[in-house]
């Protein structure tokens, strides 16, 4: 009962996250254009739940590039509205648009000529009269059965708060070199600094075949390495292609009797590659940008180095530099 009640909850949830993909337009990029144009900082405000909210798109934004600090709207009416000037932008978020303290002091602020920027599920709210930009950040129901408790509208406007963040990234051209700079004490920070060869497997941790292998072998390899691919090399050691779980579920699709394949077959062709003297943080670049998981670290000839895994560089607890002990990497993942 306790796991159909959470799957309907997440289901819920997401889908109040793609819903709001369809409603983007030209309100989101005004908002974007006039916190990117602002001289002074992003000031988030929110009561309860969504000032919890506001304290996280805080966070995020502070992090990458974009000045910000989080009014408590109570303590504000007692003497913090001092810290807004009228170069900031106000983010109030409230899904209701109707919350008592935020909107005592929106007027107040509207006033310094400040501009405001809501993230509210009623366009017909105070709050929504008030601002200058409104974000409709509305959900058609809640998780919680009785729909009072603060869920699915929540996690849709930290969603788009997420959206307001990395669209100013791409604004500001913020870099990695840009977040190593504001992560300087985090292990984060001192990963994105080492190069490939420090955290890259090598040797028997490397998941590769020959070329001419049958794909049951292929996926002996699969299962006993933990990585959820395996590369496959010609006779002189040089990378010919790789297989992933998405491959794999592409050729259960295709062929009959796929064990008798040649991984030929069912690879993918000239993957994603990185040399070892590259950082982690262009290791992670490449990642992101084609969304994989798995990278072959291979010289000029194209011959096999080793590999590195987004579970080395994010991996937490279980981060080691190379071959400074024997521990190995138990949990799997189950992509490329």
């Amino acid at each position: 009962m306790s796991v159909e009640t959470a799957r309907e909850v997440l289901k819920i949830e997401a889908q109040s996250i793609l819903d709001l993909a369809e409603r983007v337009g030209e309100e989101f990029e005004r908002a974007v254009s006039m916190i990117f144009s602002s001289k002074g900082r992003v000031i988030l405000t929110g009561m309860g739940k969504s000032g919890l909210i506001g304290r996280k798109i805080v966070a995020t934004l502070n992090s990458t590039g974009t000045p910000s600090l989080f009014l408590h709207p109570a303590e504000a009416i007692h003497g913090d509205l001092g810290m807004v000037t009228r170069d900031d932008v106000v983010v109030a978020v409230s899904n209701s648009g109707r919350t008592a303290e935020i909107n005592a002091i929106l007027p107040i602020i509207k006033s310094m000529g400040t501009k405001i920027i809501a993230l509210t599920g009623r366009l017909d709210s105070p709050l929504a009269e008030t601002a200058d930009v409104v974000i409709d950040v509305a959900v058609e129901r809640e998780a919680c059965p009785m729909g009072l408790a603060p869920t699915a509208s929540t996690t849709a406007a930290l969603a788009m708060g997420d959206a307001l963040a990395v669209a100013l990234i791409g604004r500001r051209h913020f870099n990695l070199e840009d977040f190593r700079r504001f992560h300087p004490g985090g292990s984060l920070g001192d990963r994105l600094r080492q190069k490939v060869k420090e955290v890259m497997r090598t040797g028997d941790r490397v998941p590769s075949v020959r070329t001419g292998t049958l794909l049951r072998d292929a996926l002996r390899t699969i299962n006993e390495k933990t990585l959820g691919a395996t590369l496959v090399v010609d006779w002189d050691s040089r990378l010919a292609g790789i297989i992933t779980d998405g491959d794999l579920r592409r050729c259960l699709s295709e062929y009959d009797r796929v064990h008798e394949l040649p991984v030929e077959k069912v690879m993918t062709r000239s993957p994603r590659t990185i040399t070892e003297d590259q950082s982690t943080a262009e290791a992670i670049g490449i990642m992101e940008l084609y969304s994989i998981t798995l990278l072959a670290i291979v010289d000029a000839q194209k011959k096999v180095k080793g590999v590195v895994h987004l579970h080395d560089l994010l991996g937490g607890e279980d981060f080691r530099v190379n071959e400074q002990n024997g521990q190995n990497f138990t949990t799997p993942w189950p992509d490329r």
